[in-house]
């Protein structure tokens, strides 16, 4: 394969939006000479690291492989630096992770083959080759270009760099690649994801309304069950004080002290964030200081109860020390908190109100009350919702008839039924149904203490029907 024919492939791998980091040992160096030398390098290397000592292989692979050249520790390879090259790239990137291993020729003559292996892994796919090379045909020198060509060649296609750019193998027609392909659906992948075996996966449904390109992630984390305005809103005003970062909502599969979300559960969450044109990112870690470590550098968007979990010794082993390691560990990785105000048992906090250490103080940062305040939460959007289906069943058993066409009927505990609620709060009720308000009024009069009241809701002005 001729030295412009080498160029043009790297050209082509360069022009293609996935970003890379390589791991290979015993061969195939001249391929990074290769990559580095044409322009553009920097759209596609993320990371490469030479592990060529058993100790740093061992430390690499935080293990100690069967075999250092085989199949299974290129394959190894490949997740871990498609792992590292998730936490690296730009949001919402494709990315690629290259594994290598190799036993060439050596300045002694060696007992076994000649041969190498390798394997890259994209987020729908992980590939493998083994090639044994024809001993004593070669010098060591050629034997690294032959294998650096065909891992280059590998990387192209892990990069869906077009068939139609040429690829001439300098391997004779005894050296015939042997080839494992796998490929994964979302499913696969997301079932991989909650395993453990990957680290995240990003679904970018990005919007116009989303147009920055600074490679810190502003990210607020959550539940999203479900996703609601105040979220969203939420993440708008965060973005006004983080105008370099990329916005994006975090959802952990793994909970801290519930059973792991379901495949389907999953994608039925994700299902909301295509729907509203955002950025999500699905992780495994269900913690602050892990999620510090798997998204370095990025801005945290959080409610003023998260704030006060996060400096509380109660939830450190009750150790006041221990806490304050563990969020110096957050803080060493580049990490912020962006704290919004929230309600808790009913008196809306700030995070002003809360005593925070003076070694940790300029890692959080207080979101204005002028700028933010909802008190809207996933959890009694759950909660009304229960409720408004009960409701809806008890009044149609009284009318013996189902609620009129283009009505909602909300059902709300006498305890949370407010006067304030009337006529001024109107677009207060409407952000808990979801829907605008033109107008309400209480069906069956005035309810006594710890009895259902419903509320009769216009869906939205125009629509027909007479009031009940």
């Amino acid at each position: 394969m001729t030295d412009s024919l080498i160029r043009s492939l790297v050209e082509a791998i360069h022009s293609t939006p996935t970003q890379a980091v390589l791991y290979f040992s015993g061969g195939a160096t001249q391929l990074l000479g290769w990559l580095g030398s044409v322009p553009g390098a920097s759209n596609t290397l993320l990371e490469v690291i030479v592990p060529y000592s058993r100790m740093s292989m061992i430390q690499l692979l935080g293990k100690v492989p069967i075999l250092f050249t085989s199949k299974e520790t290129a394959e190894d390879m490949a997740l871990l630096a498609y792992n590292r090259a998730l936490k690296l790239a730009k949001p919402g990137s494709p990315v690629v992770g290259v594994g290598f291993t190799g036993s060439l020729a050596t300045s002694r003559p060696k007992l076994g083959d000649h041969r190498f292996y390798l394997s890259t892994r994209t987020s729908d796919r992980l590939w493998a080759s083994s090639v044994t090379l024809s001993k004593g045909l070669r010098s060591r020198e050629q034997e690294d270009r032959v294998s650096s060509q065909v891992l280059l060649k590998a990387i192209a296609d892990a990069c869906k760099v077009s068939s139609s750019t040429t690829y001439v193998s300098d391997l004779t027609e005894n050296e015939v690649p042997d080839v494992n392909e796998q490929c994964f659906n979302e499913d696969q992948e997301l079932e991989q994801l909650i395993n453990g075996k990957i680290c995240f996966k990003v679904f970018p449904f990005s919007s116009g309304i989303q147009t920055a390109s600074g490679e810190r992630k502003v990210i607020l984390s959550g539940s999203f069950n479900p996703l609601h305005d105040g979220h969203l809103k939420l993440l708008e005003v965060a973005m006004s004080l983080c105008t370099d970062g990329y916005p994006c909502f975090e959802l952990s599969a793994i909970n801290a002290d519930k059973p792991p979300l379901t495949v389907a559960q999953v994608k039925d969450r994700v299902k909301q964030f295509e729907k509203a044109g955002r950025t999500v990112i699905i992780s495994n870690q269900p913690y602050f200081y892990k999620k510090a470590e798997l998204f370095p550098g990025s801005a945290f968007v959080i409610g003023a109860d998260t704030a006060a979990r996060l400096i509380n010794p109660k939830y450190y082993g009750g150790s006041y020390d221990n806490m304050i390691e563990t969020l110096l560990g957050c803080k060493n990785t580049g990490c912020t908190f962006l704290v919004g105000g929230r309600n808790m048992d009913g008196v809306f906090k700030v995070l002003e109100d809360f005593d925070i250490p003076d070694e940790l103080k300029d890692m959080f940062v207080s979101i204005p009350v002028d700028k933010f305040r909802m008190d809207i939460s996933s959890t009694e959007l759950r909660k009304n919702q229960g409720v408004c289906t009960q409701v809806r069943r008890e009044i149609s058993a009284v009318w013996g008839r189902r609620p009129m066409e283009g009505w909602i009927v909300v059902a709300i505990s006498c305890e949370c039924l407010r006067p304030s609620m009337c006529g001024s709060e109107n677009s207060r009720l409407g952000a808990v149904i979801g829907r605008s308000v033109a107008q309400f009024s209480i069906v069956g009069g005035p309810a006594e203490t710890g009895r259902r009241a419903a509320l009769l809701v216009e869906g939205s002005a125009g629509m027909g029907g007479e009031k009940a």
